[in-house]
């Protein structure tokens, strides 16, 4: 397995990650196709083998299963592991069930943790952008997941550059803490789009 750096951080992580969103609960509505624990357990011990130390997933991917399958593959190698999970799709019907307001971001920070069976992820994402909420509260409520000892970086997952661009400027972030990953979308249309977003007005140019 080659190893590299998280972003501009020093933290070694292997290329080649784990995505257990095919893992899960399939009782949950439209998540049939998820394998259950019995049949994903043969995948992570075969990954584990290759010396994959990456593994990514999300709170919204089968109702949080992925993310109890995921501690419970690493329960004996957590220290060896680098866990990433991301917040904003819809979850629940409560005010913190979704989005990237303070109130979600902590409600669904302890949330993933319980279901990962851990005190904190290396890696806490933005899944997508919240036009609702001000990114100052949004990056603020994840400076703290971080100060709070919960998350050891944070980053940012399918987002236009204009959009990473203004969460990373926030006082928040560039006073110690910039945002280590962005994984961005990579098609061709979206590409197209983010060319004619100005980088950190928020606006269409």
């Amino acid at each position: 397995m080659e190893y590299t750096r998280l972003g501009s951080s020093g933290l070694n992580i292997s290329r080649i990650a784990l995505g257990p969103m095919g893992f899960g609960d399939g009782k949950v509505p439209f998540w049939s196709w998820a394998l259950p624990w019995e049949d994903a357990k043969g995948y992570f011990a075969q990954a584990l083998d290759l010396g994959i130390n990456l593994w990514d997933t999300s709170n919204v991917y089968g109702a949080g299963s992925p993310e109890e399958i995921v501690g419970r593959a690493l329960a004996k190698t957590r220290r060896d592991d680098v866990v990433l999970t991301k917040v904003h799709q819809k979850v629940g019907d409560g005010p913190g069930g979704e989005g990237l307001s303070r109130k979600a971001i902590m409600e669904q920070i302890d949330l993933s943790l319980a279901r990962l069976g851990t005190d904190y992820v290396d890696l806490y994402q933005i899944h997508r952008f919240d036009p609702h909420t001000p990114v100052e509260e949004t990056m603020e409520a994840l400076h703290d997941v971080v100060k709070a000892g919960k998350a050891r970086y944070i980053g940012a997952s399918s987002m236009f550059a204009w959009q990473f661009a203004k969460c990373s400027t926030q006082p928040s972030c560039t006073r110690g803490r910039r945002s280590s990953r962005c994984k961005t979308s990579t098609t061709w249309s979206s590409a197209a789009r983010s060319r004619r977003c100005s980088p950190c007005s928020g606006t269409r140019a």
